[in-house]
């Protein structure tokens, strides 16, 4: 919202230019360089090579992330026509695709001293091309799809204010922007799409705002049906969300309070500016509203592979800001120092620092991607795909090592004397489909994370999940490798025959006319996975 409607017109300007000038530092380089979590970056590599093969993720493949996890890569690899092009161009036209909502809420609802800083902020948030809370120079677009789901669902929060004018196509746009945010989050992750529907139930107590609330809701739905139609995996979409919430659980106080802990800071500059606005409006529905950008909030971040990072913390802070100014116009002059020059001050001072970083890390990668800096990662269709470890401090051998036991598998698979298809990896992910270009099987998982969406009690069957699987690598070193093997041994042996043997791999082929007993595979004592948040190797 602004003093005056004309603008608003320069406010989603200047958001669209912003976002056009993150989505070319994204894509121009047509390369992707990575210093951190490696394999994370093969799921989503696979996953679109899976897509432009004629996949469909929950029906040919089992994911517990939303289809749109592997769309965004796959428009990516579309666009660019290389894998070492897929991520950054699919995250630039994101970046493009969010700021469309964006432009129309922000100015819509805040005024330029809020809506440009806040606008930036979040357009950073999805551009950055590294795992929120971690450092400049950690580069990974591993877990991208929570930075979209943050970013969408911290634009969807402001829409809690009311728009300086309302009528019937401010109403239209807005039903339209909140159906397109909430079905980018209930389609890139569960978790976000949830927080996205309760938000719009409650927006439906607002009698001002009721209208474009329950349009977004029947929107929604309707598109959800669409979806369905073509789509048809949303019962196993749901079974894959069940697994997988078996395996990883709930987090429980303890977690929650240390998650609190390390977001005291934003708490305190949340409050800084929310008792205030909650002094000034004496709005239950406003303290509700704070509520919910610090409690869900915090609650998906738990849920998360991140250190630092509950967006919507910030989301509530703009909008607290937002309220200090359209109070002081009905206040005493005297209080109009604090309102028209501090709420602004200290949300500045809140969103900078972070904005910064994030633009700093995408600099970064745009410059060592622009020299290609790194080791290519030494497949033939991974061209255009660079680890490096530039000024990353702590110990990167594994990802190294990693990388180099990669190589090694991909060299046994094209000295085979027949032609390898249907290829799976028997640990977190397989780079070998879309790395050598060899057709993909089907019926198994994106990917294996030991604790989080397998363990020795909760796990896809092996006729599931390797039936249709030719050749199967088995690594001697990796990532869940052990537990692994120890969990489809028996199947294993049963099935198929190793071919070829080193150091590092153990190359399997289905034996042929065997007939295949179902067997009940035992794990003598769960392992800890290596892969988490934080370094790049982790628990």
């Amino acid at each position: 919202m602004t003093d005056e409607g004309e603008e608003a017109l320069p406010v989603a300007g200047i958001i669209l230019a912003a976002a056009a000038a993150l989505a070319l530092l994204l894509a121009l380089p047509g390369e992707t360089v990575t210093t951190a979590y490696l394999n994370d970056l093969f799921i989503f590599l696979d996953g679109a090579y899976r897509i432009v093969s004629g996949q469909v993720p929950n029906r040919d493949f089992h994911t517990a992330l939303g289809p749109l996890s592997f769309y965004v890569p796959a428009i990516g690899y579309w666009i660019s026509g290389t894998m070492g092009g897929a991520m950054p161009t699919g995250m630039a036209a994101t970046t493009l695709a969010l700021a469309l909502p964006m432009a129309h809420i922000f100015s819509s609802r805040l005024r330029p001293v809020v809506a440009i800083p806040f606008g930036i902020f979040v357009l950073l948030i999805v551009a950055v091309p590294t795992n929120l809370g971690e450092g400049i120079a950690s580069l990974s677009f591993a877990m991208f799809y929570n930075r979209i789901g943050w970013a969408a669902l911290a634009t969807l929060l402001v829409m809690y204010l009311r728009p300086e004018q309302s009528n019937t196509r401010q109403n239209f746009l807005d039903a339209f922007c909140a159906a397109g945010l909430t079905l980018a989050m209930v389609y890139i992750k569960a978790t976000y799409g949830l927080v996205a529907l309760a938000f719009l139930a409650f927006m439906l107590f607002d009698a001002r705002q009721r209208r474009w609330a329950a349009g977004a809701l029947g929107l929604t739905l309707a598109c959800g049906l669409i979806i369905e139609v073509f789509w048809q995996g949303s019962k196993a979409h749901l079974d894959d969300l069940i697994l997988a919430g078996k395996v990883s659980g709930s987090r429980g106080i303890v977690e929650l309070a240390l998650g609190f802990l390390r977001h005291l800071a934003d708490y305190v500059m949340l409050a800084i500016l929310a008792i205030p606005a909650l002094w000034r409006t004496r709005s239950l529905r406003d303290l509700l509203f704070f509520g919910i950008c610090a409690g869900p909030g915090l609650m998906i971040q738990n849920q998360n592979s991140q250190p630092w990072g509950v967006i919507t913390i910030f989301a509530g802070a703009a909008v607290a800001a937002e309220l200090l100014l359209r109070t002081s116009r009905v206040h005493q002059p005297k209080s109009g120092l604090l309102t028209h020059f501090g709420a602004p001050v200290v949300l500045l001072a809140f969103l900078l620092p972070t904005s910064i970083h994030c633009f700093m890390a995408l600099c970064v990668h745009t410059t060592a991607a622009t020299l290609r800096l790194g080791e290519p990662f030494g497949l033939p269709r991974f061209d255009g795909l660079r680890l490096t470890t530039l000024w990353v401090p702590g110990d990167r051998s594994f990802m190294t090592a990693y990388l180099d036991s990669i190589q090694e598998g991909g060299r046994l698979l094209s000295e085979l004397p027949f032609k390898p298809e249907h290829v799976s990896v028997l640990d977190f992910a397989n780079p070998f489909s879309a790395g050598l270009g060899l057709p993909p099987p089907r019926g198994d998982n994106a990917w294996l994370h030991w604790g989080r969406n397998v363990n020795d009690t909760h796990f896809l069957p092996p006729e599931q999940l390797l039936g249709n699987v030719t050749v199967l690598m088995e690594p001697k070193w990796g990532i869940n490798n052990i537990p692994l093997s120890k969990l489809y041994g028996n199947y294993i042996r049963e099935a198929f025959e190793p071919v070829r043997e080193t150091d590092l791999w153990t190359v399997h082929r289905r034996r042929e006319n065997k007939a295949l007993s179902r067997s009940a595979p035992l794990m003598e004592q769960e392992q800890l996975s290596r892969v988490g948040a934080g370094s790049g190797i982790s628990r």
